[in-house]
């Protein structure tokens, strides 16, 4: 049995390495806005298996909630700076659901994990510059908790491997749990 990850992300392919060393990559190409949110880990395994169904696959879809609105991927740059606003000097919820999806082998574990992020106040001239750096335009609530030098980040309660993309503690738990790996 291979292993999959169904993500475009870099940053999820860079943090599942840290617990395994044998994976494929394949993005599962789902119109995430057929799904609720809490589907859409679910649905982008499914997709994948229907072709690999001998195969585990591992999937994952992070959401930032701030006032119960919930903030994915901006749009654009005005996009990416209204959801900074929105953010400074504020708490927010990072929640990433992940699943373990294996249809042949009767697998089918769906988590979701939550961490509380607590963002600095920002001024304009840092919030341009961030923005100026492109590297919040692919992630969800417009930042990117790896990028420290922006000091976007007072502090968390919870993994920060969540926020980034991928909780591989509990990931790592499960897999282990499964006999997919070992300590």
């Amino acid at each position: 049995m291979k292993i999959i990850l169904a993500s475009n992300s870099p940053r999820r392919k860079e943090l599942l390495k840290q617990i395994l060393s044998d994976f494929d990559v394949l993005p599962a190409n789902i119109d995430e806005n057929k799904y609720s949110i809490e589907n859409i880990a679910f649905e982008k395994a499914k997709a994948i298996s229907k072709k690999y169904p001998n195969d585990l696959i591992i999937s994952a879809d992070t959401i930032v909630i701030i006032d119960s609105l919930v903030l994915g991927k901006p749009k654009d740059k005005n996009d990416a700076k209204k959801m900074l606003n929105m953010l400074s000097n504020k708490k927010h919820n990072v929640i990433t659901n992940y699943c373990i999806y294996c249809p042949l082998e009767n697998i089918n574990i769906q988590k979701s994990i939550n961490t509380e992020v607590f963002f600095n106040k920002l001024d304009e001239h840092q919030i341009d510059a961030y923005i100026a750096s492109l590297s919040p335009l692919d992630k969800a609530g417009a930042y990117g908790i790896q990028d420290k030098e922006y000091n976007l980040v007072k502090y968390i309660s919870g993994s920060e491997n969540n926020v980034i993309g991928l909780p591989i503690e509990f990931l790592k738990e499960d897999l282990i749990k499964l006999g997919i790996i070992t300590k």
